[in-house]
C-alpha cells in the first residue's frame, strides 16, 4: 500500500467509492479483499501492476459508514493486511502556524487531551514537513501513521501534531453526524500560499511565467524555462531582492504542494481545511515573497487547482467542487497603522467580503479578528526603528482555537453537509443609504443585529472634503440598521468600511456579531 494507508484508518464512504492504491511487480496481479474481523470477505477486486511505475490503483464499491474491516492487498505469496479499518468522512487540514498549533499549545488545553478518550473513531494522520522541486505520488516521510487520538499524539509538542483547529473540526463534525472521521494533517509553520500552490495555479494569475518575457527577478531554485514574478519594489529602490530575501526551503513556489498535497489527492476526500494568510518575516525586512495584493486571484486560484486535482487523482471520487473551508485571518499587532492584514483578510474572500461567492463557490469561512489574544506565549514583540519608533505586541497565535473550529464546523455542516437552516456566517450589509441633510448614513445588514460594544470604532468613511478614511461614530443600531454620523463628510461618501485593522477590537468584543455570536466580518 501507498504510505498513507494503514491500520486505524479511515477511507472515505458512500456515495463515493475509496480510493486505494500502492506498489507490485509491473504487470503482476494484485487481490484486494475487504472484510469483516471476522474474516468475512464483503467486496474482492482484481487489479494489475501499471509498468514501468510500478502502482496499481483500484476504487472500493461505496461502503456505508462504519467498520471495523480489515483490508488486503495481496500479490503471488506475499500480501498485507490493514486492520481496524473504517468508513466515514475524510478531511484534510493544510495551511502554515496556526493549522500546526497542536492541542497542547490553545486554552483548557488539559481539558481538551483529556477528552481525546471520548472520539475514538475520529482517526489522525500527519504528514511530515517536506518539500520537494517535482510532484510526488506518495509521501516521503510521516509525522503520524494513522493513529486513535490519545493525549500523547493531540499533544506531541510544540506546531507539530496534532493540528488543533483540524482535531476541533473533526471532533465537532463527528459530534455533528455521529459517524467515523479520519483527519489528515499537511501543515508547515511560515510558509506562504505560493509553496503551496500549483505551477498551473500560479500561472493562472501570472506569478509563474514562461520565460519569453523579461521577468522581474529570476528565483533560481526554480528549474527553466519557469520563472516566478517577485513584486515590485518602492520607487527607488532595488528591483531584485538581497540573496537573504529570495525564497528559500518551504517557501519556494510549489514545493509544498509538490511534497505535502499531490500526494495526499489521490485519497477520496470528503472535504478541505485551511488556515494561512501571514508569512513569518524577520524583524526590521519586509517579505517580497509573499504577493500579498495578488492573494484574492491566488487563493481562489489554489482551491479550484486542488479540486481539480483531487477529481481527477481519485478517479473521479471526490466531488468536482469539493467543500473548502478556511479561517480569515486574526490580529497580528495592536494598534499597528498598518493595514496590510485587513487588505489580506479581503483578499481571503476573492475582494467580495463573504463566502461563498461566484469567485469561490462551495466555500465557508471562520471570520477570527475578534480572537486576538495578547498574552498568548506563541508571539514575539515586534521593534521598527528610525523616526517615530515604536514596538507592538505581536500575538499571531491565539490560543482559542475551540471558537475557529466552532465557526469553521457551522459552515462545514451548512455548505458541506446541506443543513440549510444553519446560520453559519455573520451579518453583512445589503445597503447603504445616505441622509445628506442630517448628515447620517443607514446601512441596512442582512440578519438581525446585536451591538456587542457600543464605545467600539469600527466603521470609516473616505468622504470627498477630507484626504483618507475618518471615523464614522455609530448613532443607533436598530433591529438590523446601522446608523453613522458623517460629520463634516460634505455630500458625497466616497468609501466605507468595517473593522479594517489588524487588531479591530478586543476578545470577542467587535462592534456587531448576529443573535449566534457570530461576527459581522470586514468589509470596504
Amino acid at each position: 500500500f501507498a504510505s498513507y494507508y494503514s491500520d486505524h484508518m479511515v477511507l472515505q464512504k458512500e456515495p463515493a467509492g475509496a480510493m486505494v492504491w500502492g506498489y507490485g511487480e509491473p504487470g503482476a496481479t494484485v487481490t484486494l479483499a475487504l472484510s469483516r474481523d471476522g474474516g468475512v470477505v464483503v467486496m474482492k477486486k482484481l487489479v494489475t501492476v501499471k509498468g514501468p511505475s510500478g502502482t496499481w490503483t483500484a476504487v472500493l464499491e461505496p461502503m456505508a459508514q462504519g467498520g471495523p474491516y480489515e483490508l488486503t492487498a495481496a500479490q503471488g505469496l506475499q500480501n498485507v493486511t490493514l486492520q481496524d479499518v473504517y468508513f466515514g468522512d475524510v478531511w484534510l487540514c493544510s495551511g502554515q502556524s496556526n493549522m500546526a498549533m497542536t492541542v497542547l499549545q490553545i486554552a483548557n488545553a488539559s481539558r481538551e487531551l483529556a477528552a481525546a478518550a471520548h472520539y475514538p473513531h475520529v482517526r489522525l494522520f500527519a504528514a511530515a514537513p517536506a518539500h520537494s522541486d517535482v510532484e510526488l505520488q506518495d509521501l516521503e516521510h510521516i509525522d503520524l501513521p494513522w493513529a486513535i487520538p490519545t493525549a500523547a499524539n493531540l499533544g506531541h509538542g510544540n506546531f507539530t501534531y496534532f493540528s488543533a483547529v483540524c482535531w476541533l473540526l473533526g471532533r465537532a463534525l463527528y459530534d455533528a453526524r455521529r459517524y467515523p472521521v479520519g483527519l489528515v494533517q499537511a501543515a508547515w509553520p511560515g510558509t506562504p500560499i505560493e509553496a503551496w500552490s500549483s505551477r498551473r495555479a500560479l500561472r493562472a494569475c501570472g506569478l509563474l511565467e514562461d520565460t519569453g518575457s523579461t521577468p522581474l527577478c529570476m528565483v533560481p531554485a526554480l528549474p527553466p524555462p519557469l520563472t516566478f514574478w517577485l513584486p515590485l519594489k518602492p520607487s527607488g529602490a532595488s528591483l531584485c531582492p538581497t540573496p537573504s530575501q529570495l525564497p528559500s526551503g518551504p517557501q519556494v513556489p510549489s514545493v509544498l504542494w509538490n511534497a505535502m498535497v499531490h500526494p495526499l489527492l489521490h485519497m477520496t476526500l470528503r472535504g478541505l481545511a485551511w488556515y494561512q494568510g501571514k508569512p513569518q518575516e524577520r524583524e526590521g525586512e519586509s517579505n517580497v515573497f509573499l504577493h500579498r495584493e495578488q492573494y484574492s486571484c491566488s487563493f481562489p486560484a489554489l482551491i479550484a487547482d486542488w479540486r481539480r486535482t483531487a477529481h481527477a487523482a481519485s478517479a473521479g471520487q471526490s466531488l468536482p467542487l469539493l467543500p473548502f473551508g478556511f479561517v480569515q485571518l486574526s490580529t497580528y499587532r495592536r494598534q499597528s497603522p498598518d493595514d496590510s492584514f485587513a487588505r489580506l483578510r479581503w483578499h481571503q474572500t476573492a475582494d467580495l467580503g463573504v463566502v461563498p461567492n461566484a469567485r469561490m463557490p462551495n466555500t465557508f469561512m471562520a471570520v477570527a479578528m475578534d480572537l486576538g489574544d495578547e498574552h498568548s506565549p506563541y508571539g514575539r514583540r515586534v521593534r521598527v526603528a528610525g523616526p517615530g519608533a515604536r514596538s507592538w505586541s505581536s500575538r499571531i497565535h491565539p490560543r482559542d482555537k475551540q471558537t475557529v473550529a466552532l465557526r469553521l464546523q457551522l459552515g462545514a455542516r451548512a455548505v458541506a453537509y446541506g443543513e440549510q437552516s444553519l446560520v453559519f456566517q455573520g451579518p453583512y450589509p445589503a445597503r447603504a443609504i445616505l441622509e445628506v441633510t442630517k448628515g447620517l448614513l443607514n446601512v441596512t445588514y442582512s440578519q438581525e443585529l446585536v451591538w456587542r460594544q457600543r464605545d467600539a470604532t469600527g466603521f470609516e468613511v473616505c468622504c470627498s472634503s477630507q484626504h483618507g478614511w475618518v471615523p464614522a461614530p455609530v448613532v443607533a443600531v436598530g433591529s438590523r440598521t446601522v446608523t453613522l454620523a458623517l460629520a463634516g463628510c460634505g455630500p458625497l461618501v466616497l468609501g466605507l468600511r468595517y473593522a479594517w485593522a489588524e487588531w479591530p477590537c478586543d476578545y470577542q468584543a467587535c462592534a456587531l456579531y448576529n443573535s449566534q455570536g457570530l461576527p459581522a466580518p470586514p468589509f470596504l
